[in-house]
């Protein structure tokens, strides 16, 4: 019986072993990926798989080494999109620009929604169109969202109402679109997953 019993202990202990190994494998492969991308200065892709690797052991050295490759690259990220974003952008409805309706919706408004993004503030606007008078209808404070401390999310950003919305800036730099990805609750921030709220901007002097 204590024979038996030993075996299956060492069993026990092998397929632990073997799990262990297996997952320092798999997180080592993702950290090396991660770097490749690094060295290409393709930080986006870079981010998501350090924080992959992160989150598979993160005690061990790699996953130390990722969460701190994460919290640099996210400082990088959003530095680059807020040069992007500073400035003027005209609100053109909840779809891209190039598509076909969109056109016929904004006309049919009297007045043009505007946003103002400065470093550390958001300023929303509403232009007669016949008049040509701005109005200012809200300021918001603008602060970063972030679900944990250490995840790859760059640009969600969450406003005074409790909705998170993620910032998107096409290569261009001219359109940016942005969607409701959450909204705080009863548990904190929920996420949004279907039938998301968007708005498409196109950039203005």
């Amino acid at each position: 019986m204590k024979r038996k019993l030993f075996f299956i202990v060492l069993l026990i202990a092998f397929k632990t072993v073997a799990q262990n190994n297996s997952k320092l494998a798999f997180q080592k492969s993702r950290y090396e990926l991660a770097i490749s991308y690094y060295k290409k200065a393709d930080f986006k892709k870079a981010i998501d798989l350090f924080y992959v690797a992160s989150k598979i052991k993160p005690d061990s050295e790699i996953g130390q080494e990722s969460i701190k490759k994460v919290d640099t690259l996210k400082t990088i990220l959003r530095e680059n999109i807020m040069t992007q974003a500073l400035g003027n952008w005209k609100m053109i409805g909840d779809k891209p620009i190039w598509a076909a309706n969109q056109a016929n919706a904004a006309e049919a408004k009297d007045f043009e929604e505007l946003v103002e993004i400065k470093q550390d503030e958001i300023l929303f606007f509403e232009k007669n169109k016949k008049t040509q008078v701005k109005k200012l209808v809200k300021s918001e404070k603008l602060v970063y969202y972030n679900k944990e401390q250490s995840d790859a999310g760059y640009s969600d950003i969450i406003l005074s109402d409790g909705t998170v919305w993620n910032c998107a800036i096409n290569d261009s730099a001219n359109e940016l679109h942005v969607i409701n990805v959450g909204k705080t609750g009863e548990n904190g921030v929920e996420k949004i997953t279907s039938n998301n709220t968007e708005r498409f901007y196109v950039k203005v002097k």
